[in-house]
């Protein structure tokens, strides 16, 4: 039998804050909850509210964002799907922070699942931005419903596992440019920002994490069918190692076409242009 490693004195100092906090971090729901307060200052400093003034935090667990966030006069909803950080924030985190309050727009609290929650029950139909330390296990989906939601959300900001913020980010011609990268690039300019190491949060994930900033193009219309542009998209990159040709076979598309020179390529390396032009020659096929 090998002798038990002995926990040293900051796991076991560690520990004794968790059992003490006001929020504990909860495995199912993917809780890494923030606790550098500089970090949090920057990832509130992300955003720039320029033309808006409304926003959704997507899971502020202990509020560490939060109260930099209403550093700003704005309307700032919280969301978030675990009932004891709603009833922390709903009531010790006004009590600890009221200077934060003494100049908000508004701040309401709301137990809800994102990707459930029907939008449109916010803010009217006016503009609002997205941000937050999101949970890992759901933060594509996170970005999958602000692209059905992108006429309304004209900024998106917030913390990734860092694999995920950098391909979203990443351009043609690299492994992990994939559908993120372009279903995002094709309506907003994606930025990766910085890195956040593990130590940082508790209880520390076994990964980087990146924040990132999205902010939507001045004219995000595609020029071509959206619904034919994702199937395509989808459908390229779900054979990435197959040339455009052999990926969309299942189209039913006019030999003629298949003859242009984009089909001889990879889907890695097309760029969004590239991607709303093969969309475009599609829909303009004739058998």
């Amino acid at each position: 039998m090998g002798k038990k490693k002995k926990k040293s004195f900051q796991s076991w100092k560690d520990k004794k804050k968790r059992d003490n906090a006001p929020v504990k971090a909860k495995k199912h729901l993917g809780q890494h909850f923030l606790k550098d307060e500089s970090i949090a200052k920057q990832i509130a400093e992300t955003l720039s509210f320029e033309g808006y003034d409304k926003l959704i935090e997507i899971g502020p667990g202990t509020g560490v964002l939060t109260k930099y966030l209403l550093l700003n006069d704005i309307e700032l909803v919280a969301m978030d799907l675990d009932s004891e950080s709603i009833v922390y924030l709903n009531h010790s985190f006004t009590l600890e922070n009221p200077e934060v309050l003494q100049n908000v727009g508004s701040f309401k609290v709301i137990e809800a699942d994102f990707l459930k929650f029907d939008l449109s029950k916010l803010f009217g139909q006016e503009q609002f931005a997205v941000t937050g330390n999101f949970p890992y296990n759901i933060s594509t989906q996170i970005v999958f419903k602000m692209l059905e939601w992108k006429a309304r959300i004209p900024e998106f900001t917030g913390m990734f596992q860092k694999e995920v913020a950098a391909r979203i980010c990443e351009k043609e011609g690299n492994k992990t440019y994939g559908i993120l990268s372009v279903l995002v690039q094709a309506f907003y300019d994606a930025e990766y920002l910085f890195t956040v190491h593990p130590e940082v949060f508790d209880p520390p994930p076994k990964v980087q994490s990146g924040v990132l900033r999205l902010k939507r193009k001045d004219n995000f219309e595609l020029g071509c069918d959206e619904k034919l542009f994702f199937k395509v998209v989808k459908a390229a990159f779900n054979q990435r190692r197959k040339t455009i040709r052999n990926s969309l076979k299942t189209f039913g598309l006019s030999d003629i076409l298949k003859e242009d020179a984009i089909f001889d390529r990879r889907p890695e390396q097309l760029g969004v242009a590239d991607f709303i032009a093969l969309t475009q020659k599609i829909a303009n096929d004739t058998l």
